[in-house]
């Protein structure tokens, strides 16, 4: 059975959008949130609307 994208309980510092991410990919969390640093800042604040809204479609 394939990995289900859901929101992180156990390793989450805002809503655990990216680590979710990181669980699904098989990822280290800290490169999670290294990227999307990044994408954040190259985006000009696009990605922090992405963000809440993965944070209210994503499942718990």
């Amino acid at each position: 059975m394939p990995a289900k994208l859901r929101k992180s309980r156990t390793d989450k510092m805002l809503a655990g959008v990216c680590g979710g991410f990181a669980e699904y990919l098989g990822w280290d969390p800290t490169l999670v949130r290294i990227i999307f640093a990044i994408i954040l800042v190259s985006s000009f604040g696009t990605a922090v609307l992405a963000y809440f809204i993965l944070a209210i479609v994503m499942p718990d």
